[in-house]
């Protein structure tokens, strides 16, 4: 994160890595599943550190690093009860009318949502796409072949480990589960792209003029 240089920006990182390290240690404490819970938290922890190590050479803007804390939030929790069986999500189950635990959607759809900024921030810092229509094409591409690659990577799991298979894979018998995940990725995607375009671009204007 940028050097701090105003009590807000003291703050905001220590709030950001406290809420980050306690959600860590929370869950780890007696998971359901070990091993689960060691791939689930995996992304996040490699997020943690390629921000401790780019905080000063490349600092993101707020709206990305808190987007980031939250979508890490949700893989801790995700791999402390496994995604089957966060107790929010069961709870809804019977009042949403819902006929499977529907956490895991959350992360999908959190899995487009966050990327999406990113791809944005950098594709926009790096001036690597000028024009608006081509770069949401490409955010949008970029989130859905990370998507799917996160797919492949459940299947290598499932091969390697028939232990932690269905814990880390989470289909719940739903045989379109592979498919419905990739699609709230993209759902994410759009709607971040939609939602806070205009928020991110302030913020960029600024990290640039800072």
């Amino acid at each position: 994160m940028p050097a701090p240089s105003t009590p807000w920006s003291l703050i905001a990182p220590t709030a950001w890595l406290l809420v980050f390290v306690g959600v860590l240690v929370w869950s780890g404490i007696a998971p359901h599943d070990r091993i689960t819970w060691l791939l689930e938290v995996l992304p996040a922890i490699l997020g943690l550190l390629i921000i401790l190590l780019t905080r000063r050479s490349f600092p993101l803007t707020p709206l990305l690093y808190w987007l980031i804390l939250g979508h890490a939030v949700i893989l801790m929790i995700g791999g402390h009860y496994t995604y089957a069986r966060v107790p929010l999500f069961e709870w809804l189950q019977p009042i949403m009318g819902w006929e499977r635990n529907n956490y895991d959607k959350l992360g999908h759809l959190a899995q487009g949502f966050v990327p999406a900024i990113i791809a944005r921030e950098l594709l926009l810092r790096f001036q690597v796409i000028n024009g608006r229509y081509w770069r949401g094409f490409m955010i949008v591409c970029v989130c859905l072949a990370l998507s799917a690659f996160y797919e492949l990577i459940e299947w290598w799991v499932a091969l390697l480990s028939e232990e932690a298979a269905d814990s880390f894979l989470g289909t719940q018998g739903y045989v379109w589960d592979t498919q419905s995940d990739m699609a709230w990725a993209l759902i994410g995607a759009l709607l971040a792209l939609g939602l806070l375009g205009r928020w991110h671009d302030r913020q960029l204007v600024r990290l640039e003029t800072a």
